[in-house]
């Protein structure tokens, strides 16, 4: 088939024009989509922020996704542009997170359990002019919320721990603090689920060595910038 422009590309994926409607996301591993395609369709339901999901293009590998093109820049590209504030983009964050973790879980019987991005940090987060948009479900799964949270917060100290960050570490602490402060009332990001999320970026083989070398300092930096408890 034939695919445009190169939009993008990230750890795991690329992302091709197709026309001014749709994009094709192709993993280079190959990687079954079908879930993917099953939770982006499952929350799109519920009225959350995703892309939507186009027909399949002509001559495209069974896992390849065609989604919807988006206009704008990554919360990321708006916090280092100053566009967007660093106090704002934490309380967007949260309220990502929170919006997500009130739908039901898809296939779990437990009922404590929810629909989980698993790597909802500024990147994974398009700016438009309808409003944010969730992208990148590679990595959706169901469990405890609190596991979500403490993936989200233990990635933007990570990003704030690497010499190569363009913005100030204060800047980014700042967005650390307001993420944990405005999920305080949920729980945050405890110990426990900070050792689960550690563990599993740990594991994560896109990350680079010195990524992975800076996780304790990142879980200490997510416990340092954690409101005190209530009470």
């Amino acid at each position: 088939m034939h695919t445009g422009q190169l939009l993008g590309s990230g750890r795991t994926a690329d992302v091709y024009e197709l026309d001014g409607s749709w994009v094709l996301r192709r993993y280079r591993d190959r990687s079954d989509t079908t879930e993917e395609l099953a939770v982006m369709s499952y929350v799109g339901a519920f009225g959350y922020p995703v892309p939507r999901i186009g027909p399949p293009a002509d001559g495209a590998r069974p896992t390849d996704l065609v989604l919807q093109r988006l206009t704008g820049p990554t919360m990321a590209e708006a916090l280092l542009a100053g566009a967007l504030g660093a106090a704002e983009g934490g309380a967007l964050l949260a309220r990502l997170l929170r919006e997500l973790h009130a739908i039901p879980p898809r296939v779990s019987a437990d009922p404590q359990d929810c629909i989980l991005h698993l790597d909802l940090h500024p990147e994974n987060v398009m700016l438009t002019d309808r409003g944010p948009v969730v992208i990148d479900w590679s990595t959706a799964t169901e469990g405890p919320p609190g596991f979500d949270r403490a993936m989200s917060a233990l990635t933007l100290a990570r990003v704030a721990l690497d010499p190569e960050f363009p913005a100030p570490e204060a800047e980014a602490r700042t967005l650390l603090a307001a993420l944990l402060a405005e999920l305080a009332g949920e729980g945050g990001a405890d110990a426990a689920d900070l050792a689960r999320a550690r563990a599993r970026q740990w594991e994560n083989p896109f990350l680079t060595v010195p990524e992975r070398d800076c996780l304790d300092a990142a879980v200490e930096m997510v416990l340092d910038c954690a409101p005190p408890p209530r009470g």
